[in-house]
């Protein structure tokens, strides 16, 4: 596990994924017509993420084939499926309850599956590595959850999720969004779901660097950072 220590780190991600060619963070032009109507499309991207996004992309360029499958869930304006596209990965599939998926870009190339990604339609073993940006916090069920990532995983095959974090608990009661409830993860949340996690033969690679330095976001009035994981399907 990894934890975005401050705000240098998500510029300095950002300026990698534009030097890989991949970034999605609409360019003033773009923004402009679109505001007037003039462009319509996803707005893809978001700034606050690009550390979590180059993190993600840079331990799949490292590790999985150009051909093997892969499934983002909540992937609905998320950048990392477009990135992997544009990185030449042959084999993606992205899964959301929103049903505006159809106005994703390279649909011809992407597959897209309006669905609960905690229940999927897809067949088991189906995929080499399930990305996660973002996602887990919302309307947290680690059973559910690790269940159909098991499932779905192959074996050796890779889960690799952010989350919002912060070493103490932040109480989140009473916010929600996308009508569902909200978790900042703490130390200890993170340790109960990598037992928990365990349970489901998905194990954590690499070392883990709770350590928080800086609370470089904020959000409904809360300061926190995010943290970053990977599991590994095991037999």
């Amino acid at each position: 596990m990894e934890v975005l220590k401050n705000r240098s780190q998500i510029a300095d991600a950002r300026q990698i994924l534009k030097k890989k060619g991949v970034s999605s963070i609409e360019s003033i032009t773009y923004s402009f017509l679109r505001r007037f109507g003039l462009k319509h499309r996803v707005v893809l991207g978001d700034y606050l993420k690009s550390w979590d996004v180059s993190e993600t992309l840079g331990f799949i360029e490292r590790n999985i084939k150009k051909n093997e499958p892969i499934l983002d869930i909540g992937c609905y304006a998320s950048e990392i499926i477009v990135a992997l596209y544009k990185l030449g990965y042959t084999n993606l599939t992205g899964a959301d309850l929103n049903a505006a998926l159809k106005e994703m870009p390279y649909q011809n190339a992407i597959h897209y599956e309006v669905c609960n990604f905690m229940k999927t339609p897809f067949l088991d073993a189906s995929f080499k590595v399930i990305t996660s940006i973002s996602v887990i916090e919302h309307g947290f069920d680690e059973h559910a959850l690790l269940k159909e990532i098991s499932r779905l995983l192959q074996l050796t095959g890779y889960f690799i999720a952010s989350f919002d974090y912060w070493s103490e608990k932040i109480d989140t009661n009473e916010i929600q969004f996308f009508g569902m409830d909200w978790k900042i993860f703490s130390k200890q949340e993170i340790e109960d779901f990598v037992e928990q996690a365990a349970k489901y033969k998905l194990v954590p690679v690499g070392d883990f660097h709770y350590e928080c330095q800086d609370a470089p976001i904020e959000c409904s009035g809360k300061k926190y950072t995010f943290g970053w994981i990977v599991f590994k399907k095991v037999d």
